[in-house]
């Protein structure tokens, strides 16, 4: 290969990796646009065949784990059922501060995202789901799995690592999450994750914090470690 043809190659391999990030990108602001409105069935879509969700300690495996979640679960618990956006539901999730990082095969890449969450009911609303706060925060970490599958990239885990929750009367300062981690698989809860995460790796919630590893390497030793290579 010509030193021409190679310059070719690396670029159209340059321009091939943001193409994928910036797909990867649009996939995972998908995501948090679709669970705003309860769309369950639009969500599990967004994952490949196998994949997983990690949520409150446990697993939610395949289209069949992923459904229980957001359908069985989420939307039956927000909504009544309903799909789409119903009167005095706030449920408003913003994705950002992402870093994706594609794999050299273009084939798996990984991605860091930040969530915020604003929710709750507003008082005319007749039903209001039973322990949910009328008006919370909620933050959280992703750290994800991504596959190319049919040559469309899919989520392969998504793994939310929730950081704090608060009522918005009481602030963060008096606030003891609402959630806690799952305890028990399905089908003995019928709205549980398939496997629980190991005892050790159990995620307790607000106050406690919890340490989310980052995939990428930091970029200064990161660009030096590239150079002794």
């Amino acid at each position: 290969m010509s030193d021409l043809e190679a310059r070719l190659a690396a670029l159209e391999h340059r321009l091939g990796e943001l193409e994928d990030i910036n797909a990867i990108r649009r996939l995972h602001w998908a995501y948090g646009y679709y669970i705003d409105f309860n769309r369950a069935e639009d969500v599990v879509q967004l994952f490949a065949r196998d994949g997983a969700v990690v949520f409150l300690s446990g697993e939610y495996r395949g289209h069949e784990g992923v459904r229980r979640l957001y359908g069985t679960w989420f939307q039956n618990f927000f909504t009544q059922g309903v799909n789409g956006p119903v009167y005095g539901l706030l449920l408003d999730h913003f994705q950002m501060q992402d870093i994706v990082t594609v794999a050299p095969d273009r084939q798996t890449a990984k991605g860091r995202f930040r969530g915020l969450l604003l929710g709750g009911s507003h008082e005319s609303r007749e039903y209001k789901p039973e322990g949910l706060p009328l008006q919370f925060y909620e933050a959280g970490i992703y750290e994800n799995d991504y596959v190319r599958e049919g040559g469309v990239w899919k989520i392969k885990r998504l793994d939310y690592m929730m950081q704090w929750q608060a009522d918005f009367e009481r602030g963060w300062s008096r606030t003891v999450a609402h959630l806690q981690p799952a305890t028990q698989t399905f089908p003995a809860n019928p709205l549980g994750p398939d496997v629980l995460l190991p005892a050790g790796q159990v995620r307790q919630t607000w106050p406690h914090r919890q340490d989310v590893p980052m995939h990428f390497a930091h970029p200064r030793f990161g660009a030096l470690l590239a150079q002794q290579a």
